[in-house]
């Protein structure tokens, strides 16, 4: 069989000639790379409203996606804001696939917005189904999804000013979940990026502010975690299919990659804003081979994760221990840094990339493989237009 017999019947396709496809795609395919959309940007919204979660146009990492992606081969390759001009710019330049790197524009749970868009709009693209970015993104859901799992998870409990003032002493669902502890505690947006408004609460008594000051800036409800004294750690973890040292391969595992050990400075109890303080490669430390039990645990966990929610997009999964080092997940970060590394700048999700024989256009190259192989796998009769492309 060759790649122009291949059919609207997922039978007909062969992950062996993948590389095959990818060659015929590298000329016709036309990928739009998304960004988040500037509200404030006359023409991008009917109607100005709130983003409860702190919003960033990803633009620059978009235009470093693109780049990776023209490297690579492919020849039509767009930049395009997310936005209410998107379908209409969808259109017009004949887009057959989406990379989505936004956020969001506007409103509340914005990361959905856009996969829900282009569902509708029956779009294919490179990302998280909306139901999958809105439980990432929303971490009382994802934790709650954890507990039901059986995964570790920091106890918590979360509150709005509409159930009035948080008096924690007198609350009984603060009793059932914390019992006697009296801290320090975490308290945090339960929709956010990059440690912003986010507080480390040293006793029970500064709670009510804290909670006060998060809905302040975000309109959002706030989260409260029992704070984990450990280390913390991250690992990155995407599907079946990578392209390393130079070859395809489809795994039998979501592939976790870049177990880290996030260096806190001494008096830093959180990880402190990217949007502060940027990712060096001192703020990450590489797990190596002196300890392999814990960077196995923190790779089966990833994998845990991408399978039991049924991810089809890369995540970072952040990690905390607890005094005794056992781990506990904090959050999955559903749009993790894809910045292109640079000398002592890097993002949290490259710099594990050389272990595996990966460059970053190599990990470019993988998530769209892999989006690739996942449609014509399982959903064939949805891309009749880039089925099309392959005859």
């Amino acid at each position: 069989m060759t790649a122009t017999s291949i059919s609207m019947n997922h039978l007909d396709y062969d992950f062996n000639l993948l590389p095959e496809y990818l060659e015929l795609l590298f000329a016709k395919l036309r990928i739009a790379v998304v960004f988040g959309g500037d509200c404030d940007r006359a023409g991008s919204v009917i109607y100005k409203t709130h983003n409860p979660r702190s919003w960033k146009s990803y633009k620059i990492v978009a235009r470093e996606i693109s780049q990776a992606l023209v490297e690579i081969g492919f020849k039509h390759v767009f930049v395009i804001p997310d936005d209410m001009n998107l379908p209409e710019q969808l259109k017009q330049k004949n887009i057959h696939l989406v990379w989505l790197n936004t956020g969001g524009v506007q409103g509340y749970n914005p990361v959905c917005h856009t996969p829900a868009l282009l569902e509708m709009l029956g779009m294919p693209y490179i990302g998280h189904n909306p139901l999958n970015s809105s439980t990432l993104d929303n971490k009382h859901a994802f934790k709650r999804e954890l507990q039901s799992l059986g995964i570790q998870t920091a106890p918590f409990m979360t509150w709005h000013p509409s159930q009035g003032i948080l008096l924690p002493n007198l609350h009984d669902r603060f009793a059932l979940t914390f019992g006697e502890y009296q801290g320090p505690f975490v308290v945090k947006p339960v929709s956010g990026r990059a440690s912003l408004h986010v507080y480390f609460v040293d006793k029970i008594e500064g709670l009510s502010q804290a909670v006060s000051e998060v809905h302040r800036a975000t309109h959002n409800t706030a989260l409260i975690e029992k704070y984990l004294p450990g280390q913390e750690f991250c690992v990155a973890v995407c599907g079946y299919v990578t392209y390393a040292n130079g070859a395809f391969s489809k795994n039998t595992k979501p592939f976790a990659f870049s177990t880290i050990e996030r260096v806190l400075e001494s008096e830093e109890h959180i990880f402190t804003s990217m949007d502060k303080k940027a990712i060096t490669t001192d703020r990450g430390r590489l797990m190596g081979p002196e300890e392999p039990e814990l960077k196995q645990e923190l790779i089966e966990l990833a994998r845990k994760i991408y399978w039991e929610f049924s991810l089809n997009s890369l995540v970072r999964i952040d990690v905390r221990s607890d005094a005794d080092g056992s781990l506990f997940v904090l959050e999955a970060n559903p749009k993790p840094d894809l910045k292109h590394p640079e000398e002592n700048v890097t993002s949290l999700v490259a710099l594990g990339l050389a272990e595996y024989g990966m460059s970053y256009n190599d990990l470019i190259l993988s998530l769209l493989a892999d989006r690739l192989d996942y449609l014509l796998t399982q959903h064939i009769e949805i891309i009749p237009h880039i089925v099309d492309l392959l005859c």
